[in-house]
């Protein structure tokens, strides 16, 4: 399979304005867009999968916990069924934005802190299957986590996603912060060609980890982001 870049994106809300999409989407393949639970809202909704179709850039919903004032970054205690609701309730409204264009939903990428949680928690997992089942398309993961055993266990293709603008820990889990940081474009286009080739990445103690790259992950709200992106799309264009 071919490699892709995707970006956590449409994350506005209102007046206010994070990241930008537009100098973002020549440089991706797919997009994770916010659902209004951490970021985001109906114009802004629309206004993002309009941008993306001009591009040729293919649309996955990016819900969250119900955290808007902590950008979703912070965990949550939610039982299975709501949990899968809360799902349910917010790729369904991408959905219908995405039908009033004339596209279909791509995938499932559950954002900040519920992305963890559903690596690391059973019921949070199969809440994100549960959802899934409706929607019937693919769900980007992380490798080594309960993504990669739970939501092929239940029948869903995993897009094993590697983080373009993240550190690792040696154990192999992500280092997220609740504002990230910018980076050095070169360099983590650079991790990204090793993680493809080699399924290796880089920890923070400079060790080796394993890794798995189906999609490569860049955020909206990394401060540099446009220039990371456009540096990792040049760097992987060979297996792309």
């Amino acid at each position: 399979m071919p490699v892709t870049v995707n970006c956590d994106m449409g994350e506005s809300f209102g007046l206010y304005r994070m990241g930008d999409d537009a100098g973002l989407m020549p440089f991706i393949h797919i997009a994770n867009v916010a659902c209004g639970f951490h970021a985001s809202d109906f114009n802004h909704m629309r206004e993002t999968v309009r941008l993306a179709k001009q591009h040729g850039v293919k649309v996955g919903a990016h819900p969250s916990l119900p955290d808007l004032q902590g950008f979703g970054r912070r965990e949550m205690r939610m039982d299975r069924e709501e949990m899968a609701n809360a799902l349910i309730y917010q790729i369904g409204a991408l959905v219908g934005f995405l039908k009033a264009e004339g596209m279909g939903l791509n995938h499932i990428k559950p954002h900040g802190s519920l992305y963890g949680m559903a690596g690391r928690q059973d019921h949070i997992a199969q809440a994100v299957c549960d959802a899934a089942d409706v929607y019937g398309v693919p769900i980007l993961g992380m490798t080594g986590t309960l993504h990669e055993t739970v939501y092929p266990a239940r029948g869903h293709r995993m897009i094993a996603e590697f983080y373009g603008d993240l550190e690792y820990r040696p154990d192999g889990s992500l280092i997220v912060t609740r504002e990230h940081d910018a980076k050095d474009p070169d360099l983590m286009a650079a991790r990204c060609v090793r993680a493809i080739l080699e399924g290796k990445g880089t920890a923070t103690d400079g060790s080796d980890i394993p890794v798995r790259c189906d999609s490569i992950c860049i955020h909206s709200d990394t401060p540099n982001a446009v220039d990371i992106a456009r540096a990792v799309r040049a760097a992987v264009q060979p297996y792309t």
